[in-house]
């Protein structure tokens, strides 16, 4: 049993000795690992220090560099621009320089200057004496002659060249204020065309006036009220004037009135009731006139509003003659033009027909009647070829095609057609006196005659006193004079007429 144990206790000495060796051994060789390593991660460390010394290096010799040439280029640039600025400064010291001897040069010619405009004087001055003891004149007697040679040489250039002005004018200006006038006239209605103004109803007697009137003028004021119109009483015997700008209204005054004077029975409840109904009327008359008018052009139905608009020109007129018609008349003349020019037969007489549908509108609506009317058309439904024929047939907006140079022609063939346009006989000798009075009041006009119906005056004038220069800007002077202070309808021609007869006898 103790040689047992003693083995067991000799293995378990001999097992420790064994592992105590072994872990010896084993921690001189981590050691000795350890410390290999630990030299690896120094030497790579040093190994990584160098190379980012070295790049450092690098960096800052690159900088350095990049440095120096920009220091090289500065000092370059302020080189160069030393140079420029030296050559400038040299070039200012010389140009100072020239300019004291251009002023030094100057100032010399100035005094040379002045010497001979005292020579040019005391050379004239004795021209002159010399010139009025050989002529006899005294020097403002010789002035005056001469400044009225420098005045007729000066009026006769002037009158050339006013001829050259105006006749490039005339060939590119349009009627421009005549259409302006004849427009508002139209629009408006102004006060010179009292026959487009009113409406007169004839009474059987005067009785019938106070009736008219009625108990402290309720009846006539019931009656303004209900026809937007004014009642003028007592400036016409045995009638009654109804005055009021919208012509539709006028008519329907004007048929009230009749209907209540027929009837008897005057008092406001019948005059609302008796203009009701004509009012009633009139929109269907309206409408059956402008069915009508379309009818004669030979076009397809229109919009209703257009029909509307078209049935109210039958109660305007321009200068006496109306305007439905006439729209009528210019449609035809559209188609006849359109189918000698080979362009769309049934645009050009929408054209015509509505090219003067702006003057249904009232006077509220602002514009001039053909850009007015294009856009109404154009509201409802027309096509831009029609619109643009309609707004530029007074020259308001720019012509894209054909139609608004044929309307405007179409339109003038219509109204200028004799007995177109009539006028009052009153107003037409009024026109003609007018004219002839205005041209005698020119000096050197011996007498004046207005022929062709007021469309032609003819100017005689004194020969010894107009010259031919003198006599075209008379009638040009006429002509301003005519335009500024007449009204007339299309255009007047004005000749002066300047004859010299030389008689001798031979015996």
């Amino acid at each position: 049993m103790a040689a047992g144990a003693g083995l067991c206790l000799l293995l378990v000495w001999w097992k420790d000795r064994n592992l105590k060796r072994t872990s010896t051994l084993e921690a001189e060789s981590l050691l000795g690992k350890a410390r290999s390593e630990a030299e690896i991660i120094v030497r790579d460390a040093r190994l990584a220090a160098n190379e980012d010394a070295l790049k450092l290096r690098e960096q800052l010799e690159q900088s350095f560099a990049a440095r120096r040439a920009e220091r090289a280029e500065l000092e370059r640039r302020l080189s160069e621009r030393e140079i420029l600025i030296n050559s400038q400064l040299e070039r200012i010291v010389e140009g100072e320089k020239n300019l004291q001897e251009q002023k030094a040069a100057l100032r010399q010619r100035a005094e040379a200057l002045e010497n001979q405009q005292r020579q040019l004087a005391d050379l004239t001055r004795q021209r002159s004496e010399q010139l009025q003891k050989l002529s006899g004149l005294s020097e403002g007697e010789a002035r005056t002659e001469f400044l009225k040679v420098v005045e007729q040489k000066s009026l006769c250039d002037a009158n050339n060249l006013a001829r050259h002005i105006l006749d490039d004018a005339k060939a590119k200006a349009e009627e421009k204020a005549r259409q302006i006038i004849s427009v508002a006239i139209q629009r408006y209605a102004g006060e010179h065309t009292f026959e487009n103004t009113t409406a007169t109803v004839a009474l059987q007697g005067d009785e019938i006036k106070g009736r008219i009137i009625g108990r402290e003028g309720r009846n006539i004021r019931a009656f303004e009220a209900a026809t937007g119109v004014t009642v003028l009483i007592d400036d016409t015997p045995g009638a009654v004037l109804l005055s009021g700008f919208d012509p539709v209204r006028r008519e329907v005054a004007r048929e009230s009135m009749v209907r209540l004077i027929a009837d008897g029975r005057i008092h406001p409840t019948r005059i609302e009731e008796i203009v009701g109904k004509v009012n009633q009327e009139m929109d269907e008359t309206i409408i059956r006139l402008g069915e009508e008018a379309v009818a004669k052009a030979g076009l397809p139905p229109l919009h209703l509003e257009i029909v509307k608009l078209l049935g109210r020109l039958h109660f305007r007129h321009s200068y006496s003659q109306n305007i439905l018609d006439h729209s009528v008349e210019v449609a035809h003349i559209m188609g006849l033009l359109a189918a000698e020019l080979g362009l769309e037969v049934s645009s050009a007489k929408r054209a015509g027909l509505l090219h003067d549908i702006g003057k249904a509108v009232n006077h509220e609506v602002e514009g001039p009647h053909a850009v007015v009317g294009a856009e109404l058309i154009k509201r409802y439904g027309e096509s831009e070829t029609v619109v643009n024929g309609v707004a530029s047939h007074h020259n308001d907006v720019p012509p894209i095609g054909p139609l608004g140079i044929l309307v405007s022609a179409a339109d003038a063939i219509s109204a200028s057609r004799p007995g177109a346009r009539s006028e009052s006989m009153t107003t037409y000798l009024k026109r003609v006196e007018d004219l002839e009075v205005l041209a005698s009041s020119f000096p050197g006009v011996e007498k004046s005659f207005a022929v062709q119906a007021g469309r032609e005056l003819r100017v005689f004038v004194q020969p010894e006193q107009i010259d031919d220069d003198q006599a075209y800007a008379l009638a040009r002077n006429i002509a301003s004079k005519i335009e500024n202070e007449l009204q007339y309808p299309g255009q007047i021609k004005i000749t002066v007429i300047r004859e010299t007869r030389c008689v001798e006898v031979a015996k």
